[in-house]
C-alpha cells in the first residue's frame, strides 16, 4: 500500500538482525508485535504488572546482557503510567548490562508543553526528556513531534521519522494527485511546512487556517489564507486529540466554498467522544497512521488507519546496522 510501504517492504528481507532485542511496554504492544513481525524476530519477554498499591512492577524475562536493546513505548494514555513504566524499564535494561538502549516512542506525551507562555508554567516536555536521558537511554526514536524544537531537549541523539510521505502516498494512491480542484489546507500557522510538502507531492495549492487558543482545546478561527472556493480541501495536522480544532476548521471552509473536507494526521489520540464528533461532522473521511493504539470502540466509519510499522522497523534496522536513517526521506 502505497510506494513508501512498497519501498520498505522490499528491504525487509535484508541481514538478520542479531545481537539486537525489541521489547514493548504495555502502552502498544500490538505496534510492537506488528514491528517485530516485519522484523521477522520475536517480541523481547518481559513482565509488567501493578502491586496491590498501584506501584509497578517491572521483570525482564531473558537476558539481555551485552545486546542492542529497543523498547517500544509510545507515552499515551494514560500517559503517566506510560512515562513511569518506560523509565522503569530502562532502569532494568541498564542494570541488565544492555550494550546500548533505544526508546522507541512513536508518540511523545508532554509535546504540547514545550515552551513558557504564561508566567510560572513548566516547559514539561523538556522535563520528559531529561527523565528519560537520565534514565539510561542511550538513543530515542520518535515519528511527528509536535514541536521540532524537542529534540534539542535531549543531549542524546534522537531520529525524528516523518509519516507525511506515506499519508503522500496514500493520497496519490486515492487519485488526489495533479486535481485541478485539491487544496491542502494547513490549520494553523506552525503546520506550514507539513502541508506544503504534501501539497507539492500532489501537485496542489496549499491554504492555512489562521486561530488562536484561548484556552487548552479551545480554538477560535480569525481567517482563512488562500482559495478555497469549489475546492475539496485535504486538512494534514500532527495529532487530532478531541477534533475540536479539525471539525471548527471543516466548518469555516465550507462556508468559504469548499466543496468537501477531509483530514489526515500521524497521531489520532481522539479523547473523550471525539470518534462520535468526527463521525457526525462535515468532516467528510478522516485518515492517520497507527502510532497511538486506537480501542475499538473508537474506530468509526470514516476513518482509514495506515500502518506506521514498516518505516519503525526500517528505523531500527538501520540504526542497530549503523546506517543512515535519514535516507528513508531522499526521495521526499
Amino acid at each position: 500500500m502505497g510506494q513508501t510501504l512498497e519501498r520498505l517492504e522490499d528491504r525487509s528481507g535484508g541481514p538478520t538482525v542479531r545481537g539486537m532485542k525489541l521489547f514493548a511496554g504495555n502502552a502498544n504492544k500490538a505496534l510492537g508485535e506488528r514491528v517485530a513481525d516485519y522484523l521477522d524476530t520475536p517480541l523481547g519477554r518481559l513482565t509488567s504488572t501493578q502491586f496491590s498499591d498501584g506501584e509497578l512492577r517491572v521483570y525482564v524475562d531473558e537476558s539481555a546482557r551485552g545486546n542492542d536493546v529497543f523498547i517500544m513505548q509510545p507515552t499515551c494514555s494514560p500517559v503517566n503510567d506510560s512515562i513511569m513504566e518506560l523509565l522503569i524499564l530502562l532502569d532494568a535494561f541498564r542494570r541488565a548490562s544492555a550494550s546500548q538502549i533505544t526508546v522507541v516512542m512513536p508518540y511523545y506525551g508532554y509535546a504540547r508543553q514545550d515552551k513558557k507562555i504564561k508566567p510560572r508554567e513548566p516547559v514539561t516536555a523538556r522535563l520528559v526528556a531529561d527523565l528519560i536521558e537520565q534514565a539510561g537511554a542511550n538513543r530515542v526514536v520518535t515519528v511527528d513531534l509536535h514541536a521540532q524544537q524537542i529534540q534539542g531537549f535531549f543531549r542524546i541523539p534522537v531520529d525524528h521519522l516523518y509519516a507525511g510521505p506515506i499519508i503522500a502516498d496514500y493520497m496519490v494512491e486515492q487519485g488526489y494527485k495533479d486535481q485541478e480542484d485539491i487544496v491542502v489546507v494547513s490549520p494553523d500557522v506552525s503546520g506550514v511546512a507539513r502541508a506544503r510538502a504534501l501539497a507539492e507531492t500532489l501537485n496542489a495549492p496549499i491554504a492555512i487556517i489562521a486561530k488562536r487558543r484561548p484556552e487548552p482545546n479551545q480554538v477560535d478561527i480569525v481567517e482563512i489564507i488562500g482559495d478555497v472556493n469549489g475546492k475539496r480541501c485535504i486538512m494534514i495536522d500532527d495529532m487530532i486529540d478531541t477534533g475540536g480544532s479539525i471539525i471548527q476548521g471543516a466548518e469555516a471552509l465550507l462556508k468559504r466554498g469548499a466543496t468537501e473536507v477531509m483530514c489526515s494526521c500521524t497521531h489520532a489520540i481522539l479523547s473523550g467522544n471525539a470518534s462520535q464528533r468526527l463521525q457526525d461532522s462535515v468532516v467528510s473521511r478522516t485518515i492517520c497512521m497507527d502510532t497511538y493504539p486506537i480501542p475499538s470502540d473508537k474506530v468509526f466509519p470514516k476513518l482509514t488507519v495506515l500502518p506506521i510499522a514498516p518505516l519503525l522497523g526500517e528505523a531500527i534496522r538501520r540504526i542497530h546496522q549503523n546506517k543512515s536513517v535519514s535516507s528513508l526521506f531522499n526521495d521526499h
